[in-house]
This record gives C-alpha cells, structure tokens and sequence, in this order.
C-alpha cells in the first residue's frame, strides 16, 4: 500500500509559549493553498483562484481546464464578469459587461440536460463586422467526458458578435457554438475551426446557466 505523505505546520497561538504541531497530508495542504492562495504561489496543480461564487464550476472542472488554459493567464485570479443568474439573458448585456476588457475570457454554460460545455477566447466578446481571435482560442466539453478541441489552422472563423447571437467555429456549414440575443437558446455542431463534436448532448440545446469569466 502506498504511503501517504504528509507536512507538519507550525502555529504559534496568542497567549502561547511556543508553537503546536498539526499534521495534514499533502493533498489536504494543496487544497488549503488553493483556496487561501497567495499571490506568490506557483504551484501548476494548485486550483485558480474564484473570487466570485460560480453556479456552474466544481473542483473537477477546475482542476481538467487549469492546464488547458494560456500560460498567460496561468497563476491569474479568476473574475466573473457576466452570468445569467447575476445580469439576466442578454447578449447585448454580455457584450456591455466586457466593454472595457482586453484580455482572455472563459465561457462556461450548463444545458437544461445539465450538461457542461463552453470556451475559451482569446479575446473579449463584442460586436464585430469580422471574425476576431487566435488560435489559443478553444472549445470544450464535459459532455459525456472532459474533452478540448483546438484551433485545426484550416481557417481563423474564431469568433464573430452581432447584436442577436455570438458565433464561434465555422467554415462551410454550421458553428461550433451559437448562442442567440436572449443566451436561452443555442446550438453545436462539428466545425472546420476546431473540428469538434457537438458540445452539449444534442444540436440544439436550452441554456440553464451561463458565465463568462477574466483572468486578473
């Protein structure tokens, strides 16, 4: 049987002549890291930090996007910067909320059958008369298994807003990911950009939650 490892902390208490002693195992003092983080942490398999509630990521998803995500935004605090349960459904709101933004964003959408999909970008979304991002931008799911489809180079269809739906992946036929004004309904298909299944467990999918998250 494997042994497991462990740490010894020193306390040094109010009112104390000297330090206790406790005991904790090394997975247990990761944890600890990770949720009370310090900025000078550099640990690769730490969780990022959340400095805001999110009603769609566990500890799981945390732990399987961490190493996908940009060296860039690596060591980052994670920042919510829209979400339907906080903002309500609207595209035009998504778009106003990262108005003064310039760096990556991370989508992350729960479906009506409860599963979990999104991407990462590059770029903040807005409304653009082209398509906008490079090829660190991604799409994802955890539907049924965690799963990243990257940039394949055939085009750069990375992303493109308008007023009534957000567009990401294409190339002859449908997007990788299509959301409407209303961020209520949306849609997956396989697409020349990042050659990817369908995200969510049907074509077609109902949005229950949705989040776009920064890295500060």
């Amino acid at each position: 049987m494997r042994k497991q490892q462990s740490v010894q902390i020193l306390y040094f208490a109010n009112g104390s002549d000297g330090p206790f002693v406790e005991i904790v195992s090394v997975k247990q003092q990761k944890r600890r890291t990770s949720v009370c983080s310090s900025a000078d942490s550099e640990s690769d398999d730490l969780l990022p930090v959340l400095i805001n509630h999110s009603q769609i990521l566990k500890e799981l998803h945390l732990e399987q996007l961490m190493s996908h995500i940009p060296a860039r935004a690596q060591g980052n605090q994670w920042k919510l910067v829209y979400s339907t349960a906080v903002h309500g459904t609207s595209l035009r709101t998504l778009y106003r909320q990262m108005a003064e933004l310039d760096r990556p964003v991370l989508m992350v959408i729960r479906d009506t059958d409860g599963q979990v999909f999104g991407a990462f970008s590059s770029d903040p979304f807005r409304v653009s008369s082209y398509c906008y991002g490079t090829g660190e931008t991604f799409l994802y799911s955890f539907s049924p298994e965690f799963q990243v489809f990257r940039w394949t180079g055939e085009n750069s269809y990375f992303v493109r807003g308008f007023l009534d739906s957000l567009q990401m992946g294409g190339g002859g036929g449908p997007f990788g990911l299509w959301l409407d004004a209303d961020l209520y309904r949306g849609s997956s298909y396989s697409c020349n950009t990042f050659c990817n299944r369908p995200l969510s467990l049907h074509h077609d999918f109902t949005v229950q939650e949705l989040e776009v998250w920064s890295f500060v």
